[in-house]
């Protein structure tokens, strides 16, 4: 194994065999075809209150990928009426199919699926020939608890596809007054659909990380550290990593709402955190993933 370590951060590969390793992995991250992000961000900033990093689209996070080291961006597509199923699969493919194989910067876009969607079987088998990796769920755009019936015939089928599924979980300025997704809801799909490739965003449950840390650690799930690793208190952050095994820890930014730089600098500054843990982190837990 060798991996060759340049002035240009994006050329730092790792090889083993014929297999080439990019570094770093953001696994959490958001953009939106040019005309819609003009749009979009500027209302979403309003909606949740946050000032965005960037401007929501390709070449927007692609500047910040330059500009914060990261090699590989992972899109997250979020479907909020069953209507634009067809068109957010277009557009992550037209983007797997401009950016996923770049000997830079890769974007690698994951599919998004509604739980209001009568042929989610057809449709998810769609994907998978497509070549997408996973599908991103939103509960809390999508307006349907995490342990509803929908969600969990997706989930399974998805599963059984061999499809990785990341859904949003806790805490949403969109709907402040209620949870869509808890930490007892996934539970309630983990005894249900026992999926292999769960991904719980913003460690497990965003705004509720004792609950998180009390109910979902050491489960068969994977966490993203997305908008938390700046929100967390350090000391909670850490040993959320090591009571769950950094093995199943995906570093995330949730860009545009969080600065990909300051995410890194502040992952990579950890001290309480070995140098292997963060190499799993980083990259190579997604690169198993993604199959990469």
């Amino acid at each position: 194994m060798f991996y060759n370590d340049t002035s240009a951060k994006h050329e730092r590969i790792c090889q083993i065999g014929n297999r080439r390793f990019y570094y770093d992995y953001d696994f959490h991250t958001h953009i939106f075809p040019d005309k819609v992000a003009e749009k979009a961000v500027p209302k979403l900033a309003s909606v949740i209150n946050h000032t965005p990093s960037m401007n929501g689209t390709a070449a927007g996070l692609l500047d910040s990928m330059e500009k914060s080291g990261v090699d590989v961006s992972v899109i997250l597509p979020v479907v909020t009426n069953p209507q634009q199923v067809d068109s957010i699969i277009r557009f992550a493919a037209e983007i797997n199919e401009t950016y996923a194989d770049s000997s830079s910067h890769r974007l690698i876009s994951f599919a998004g699926l509604h739980p209001v969607c009568d042929n989610y079987k057809d449709v998810l088998k769609l994907i998978k020939r497509e070549g997408f990796q996973g599908i991103k769920l939103h509960p809390n755009y999508q307006g349907v608890y995490f342990d509803d019936i929908r969600y969990m015939r997706i989930i399974y089928t998805a599963s059984e596809l061999g499809l990785s599924v990341l859904t949003h979980a806790g805490d949403d300025p969109y709907t402040p007054d209620e949870a869509f997704c808890s930490p007892d809801m996934i539970l309630h799909v983990l005894e249900d659909t026992a999926p292999p490739r769960l991904i719980l965003a913003h460690m497990g449950s965003n705004g509720n990380y004792k609950e998180a840390e009390k109910k979902l650690c050491g489960k068969n799930v994977y966490f993203d550290t997305s908008y938390s690793i700046m929100h967390m208190e350090e000391e909670q952050f850490i040993r959320m990593i090591h009571l769950h095994g950094a093995d199943k820890v995906l570093f995330g930014t949730d860009a545009p709402w969080t600065y990909q730089k300051d995410c890194v600098e502040k992952l990579k500054s950890l001290t309480g955190l070995s140098e292997k843990e963060k190499q799993q982190i980083l990259w190579e837990n997604a690169a198993y993933l993604l199959g990469i």
